[in-house]
């Protein structure tokens, strides 16, 4: 996905003649006057003019303020938005029909949906996925765009990276979502305790990740403890059903506490009549029942 004929030509109306601004403002790159010479200027020659910009954001201050080519109003709002700019090391992780995932590994992960300017990232980069770029994120009309410059890592992942990748991609997704505006702040998105316990229950791997986070977690609220009993139910109830089909079983419903099957019956009713009779109340809440079914 890539912003519109309108909006690519509106960006470099804008861009260009900010880095003019700054090469002005810092003497960087000799016979460099007007937003035509940065458009045939060498990438390297480009990548001091915006080095110097992103090191010294304030600059967009000034330029706003002074407003040296006449811009509009909205035009100078939108300069302005570039203060919120995210810079970094990130991996193409995946194409999505709305925008590409660039996925920044720090702690905690996040994943951003970044729009192309002119041409889409597939023709950019290519089809191989996931690629390490250095870029410069930037708001834009609330959506987010890249500043046109990818400096990519001639690096290759294996396999097991590539999975740790995808955790966590989940876990940027599970705890903020794809952000598509600048700029994010975590603490007013980060997911909820109910979304985080069950982010955590969701594999193996999280469990023993996380294992001191869901223990504070359960301690935290009754009914948090109560939804660890059910989702740890739900993940005991696969493994023993596809076991139970193993050695014949094509029906019936059980019930589960703590990883052990403490009921059985034909019916539901009959398993709830069962453990009416061998749990106290208070316990029943934490069991977890389910229908064998026949695939």
């Amino acid at each position: 996905m890539k912003l519109s004929k309108k909006d690519a030509e509106l960006f470099y109306k804008l861009y260009r003649p900010l880095l003019v601004y700054v090469n002005r403002k810092f003497d960087i790159v000799k016979g460099i006057n007007s937003p035509r010479d940065i458009k045939r200027c060498p990438l390297e020659e480009i990548n001091k003019i915006r080095d110097k910009l992103y090191n010294h954001p304030e600059v967009i201050d000034s330029f706003v303020e002074e407003n040296p080519f006449n811009f509009s109003s909205h035009e100078l709002k939108v300069i302005n938005s570039w203060k919120n700019f995210v810079r970094g090391k990130f991996l193409i992780f995946r194409y999505l029909k709305k925008y590409t995932i660039f996925l920044d590994l720090d702690d905690p992960p996040k994943a951003y949906g970044v729009l192309a300017i002119l041409s889409p990232f597939e023709e950019i980069i290519g089809p191989d996925l996931p690629i390490m770029v250095e870029a410069i994120l930037l708001p834009f009309n609330n959506k987010i765009i890249y500043d046109g410059i990818l400096l990519p890592y001639p690096i290759t992942f294996a396999s097991g990276i590539r999975r740790s990748m995808n955790y966590a991609y989940q876990e940027a997704k599970s705890r903020f979502g794809i952000i598509t505006a600048l700029p994010f702040v975590a603490e007013k998105v980060e997911q909820n305790d109910v979304d985080k316990l069950r982010f955590y229950l969701k594999s193996q791997r999280n469990r023993d990740m996380y294992r001191e986070e869901i223990k504070t977690l359960i301690n935290k609220s009754p009914d948090l403890l109560i939804l660890y009993h059910q989702e740890m139910g739900k993940i005991h109830a696969r493994t023993y059903g596809k076991r139970l089909r193993e050695i014949g079983l094509k029906k019936g419903w059980f019930a589960i506490l703590e990883g052990i099957t403490i009921a059985s019956g034909e019916t539901k009713d009959e398993v709830k009549k069962v453990l009416d009779r061998l749990l106290p109340p208070e316990k029943q809440k934490f069991v977890y029942t389910f229908q064998l079914r026949q695939k």
